[in-house]
Parts: C-alpha cells; structure tokens; sequence
C-alpha cells in the first residue's frame, strides 16, 4: 500500500481528528452542505508547510490545528 493510498480526505494530515471538510461531509452523505468552515480561515504557511507532502491537496486541517498557530494571514 502507497503513503497516498493512506491519506484520508475525512482526516487532519497533521493529527488525525476529522477535519469537518464539507466538501468531504457531501461526498459521504450527498447531502448538500453549507461551506465549509475553512472558507472563512486564513492559515499561516509556517502551518501549511506541517503538512506531509503525500496529503498536500488531498486532506484537509482540522479546525483545532488551524487555530493552534497564530493566524496572520486575516
């Protein structure tokens, strides 16, 4: 099995929690969902670039990790 098999889009990359992605939350359901809480985040590079490269693209941060580093980018 591949590093990029593993990566679940429904998980943080960095400490897999869910990440509450809505855009996956549809996918599982099909029930159309609002956006996503992401949408209204900006995320700091220095967290950006915790993400293992595998799953860059693929799984989204869960909120808790997002607001665990300071948010410059708003």
């Amino acid at each position: 099995m591949s590093a990029a098999s593993t990566v679940k889009p429904t998980q943080c990359p960095l400490c897999g929690a869910l990440n509450q992605c809505a855009m996956e939350l549809e996918k599982v359901s099909g029930i159309k969902q609002s956006s996503c809480w992401c949408s209204q985040s900006g995320f700091d590079a220095a967290l950006l670039s915790r993400i293992p490269e595998v799953a860059r693209g693929k799984a989204c941060i869960c909120p808790a990790c997002a607001q665990a580093v300071p948010n410059f980018d708003q």
